[in-house]
């Protein structure tokens, strides 16, 4: 567990962090959003004392981070930033091996962990683990970041616009390959973007932040649906909304009996991509894998105003 308590972080006559109380559960991931200049990235710093509070207290489980001294305070906690920040005269394995070797850990036990790692993350240690980070691609690059953000399994995760540098189609399989890993090992994760759209695909809560103050933290449906100011209603955006909400729901909840032509599909699929398949092929329902269907009438009613 994180818990932020009265956090302030003031620049002379400048306040950029303005008396921010939040927690995140363990186990669960935070999101802060908000644009640029609204405070989430210096708040995040000072989870990690890279900024040091003007006031206020960061808990780390029942530990006071200020406690600690800063580098001891860094190793237990991971940090992973936009463009993977890898060291480019080391190899992947080498990259993954930092932290765990600033720890003493034993030989045979670091090559273990970057084997575990680079499997977690789909990458064959045979081809990857001894190639430079510029023989990677993008996404290669990223997950190769946040496995060694992850190696010496830290209590939590930091995360600072991880995928901004991605393409889309890149970045959507980043986000939901963090969310299952991260669902797997049951690591607490702390992320700053400031897309909306990633903040509701990962956040268990969202942080909506503008000039240092936190506006509302809420789980993504309250946000989008009972939005605390007009600023975090315009950041949700009237049009996307509704689509937004059917990507909370997966169509296990919304099947009903029946049959349909076409493959299956799991029932862990949203409610958004059932919307889409339907609209792109031109099917009226969909099959779900276990038995019955969802129906294109009933994803659009969900769409029109029915709560998710």
């Amino acid at each position: 567990m994180i818990r932020l308590d009265h956090l302030s972080k003031r620049y002379h006559d400048v306040t950029v962090v303005d008396d921010v109380s939040l927690t995140v559960e363990t186990g669960q991931i935070g999101a802060l959003v908000g644009t640029s200049g609204s405070g989430k990235t210096t708040l995040l710093r000072m989870i990690n004392r890279l900024v040091e509070p003007s006031a206020g207290r960061v808990w780390i489980g029942d530990t006071d981070a200020a406690t600690l001294a800063p580098h001891l305070l860094r190793r237990r906690i991971g940090y992973a930033i936009q463009g993977h920040g890898l060291f480019p005269h080391r190899t992947v394995g080498e990259n993954i091996a930092t932290v765990p070797r600033l720890l003493g850990w034993r030989e045979a036990e670091i090559g273990a962990r970057i084997d575990e790692l680079m499997h977690l993350f789909d990458l064959d240690p045979a081809l990857y683990r001894d190639r430079l980070p510029h023989a990677l691609s993008g996404g290669q690059q990223q997950r190769v970041g946040v496995a060694r953000a992850l190696a010496a399994r830290p209590e939590l995760l930091l995360m600072d616009e991880p995928f901004g540098a991605l393409d889309p189609v890149i970045r959507a399989r980043a986000q939901t390959d963090l969310r299952a890993i991260q669902r797997q090992l049951g690591t607490t994760l702390v992320i700053v973007t400031h897309d909306m759209e990633e903040a509701i695909t990962l956040g268990d809560r969202i942080a909506v932040m503008d000039k240092g103050r936190l506006l509302q933290y809420a789980p993504p449906a309250e946000i989008l649906t009972a939005p605390a100011t007009p600023f975090v209603e315009a950041l949700v955006g009237s049009a996307e909304r509704p689509f937004r909400l059917l990507s909370l729901t997966s169509v296990a909840d919304l099947r009903e009996a029946g049959t349909a032509p076409g493959p299956e599909i799991a029932p862990e699929t949203t409610l958004r991509e059932a919307l889409a398949l339907c609209l792109w092929q031109g099917r009226t329902a969909l099959p779900v894998a276990g038995g019955g269907v969802v129906t294109l009438a009933a994803l659009q009613a969900r769409a029109e105003g029915g709560r998710v």
